[in-house]
């Protein structure tokens, strides 16, 4: 069974960088999509990256406009979000997801279609 876990939230500061890892264990065959989610409180958790492992393809919310970037180191089982010219707004928990069918297409993410959530870790991005 799929286990994601999450690393390197913390503190961040405006127009600064920050990088967050997903280990993910159980076989790397049962892995097809592993992806960020972002939640404030009274929000709804939003959909951020997302990483196809059959074809290295990506999807990026819009509302991003090319500040974080996806990528997987296979050989460590891990997933990586660069994140960018960090503003306030991205202060969030951030969940990593994963899931063993699931190919991300281009449309919105949806929280429902992950079987597998890591426990989050929270970003505060601030002066």
């Amino acid at each position: 069974q799929l286990q994601p876990s999450e690393v390197g939230g913390g503190l961040g500061r405006p127009g600064g960088p920050l990088r967050l890892s997903c280990g993910y264990l159980g076989s790397t065959l049962e892995v097809h999509a592993i992806a960020w989610f972002r939640q404030v409180p009274g929000m709804e958790r939003e959909g951020v990256s997302c990483f196809n492992r059959s074809d290295g393809s990506t999807y990026y919310a819009n509302f991003l406009k090319g500040r974080f970037t996806i990528s997987r180191d296979g050989a460590k089982n891990t997933v990586y979000l660069q994140m960018n010219s960090l503003r306030p707004e991205d202060t969030a928990v951030y969940y990593c997801a994963a899931d063993p069918e699931l190919y991300c297409d281009g449309n919105e993410l949806n929280v429902l279609d992950f079987r597998s959530w890591g426990q989050g870790t929270q970003v505060t991005v601030s002066s």
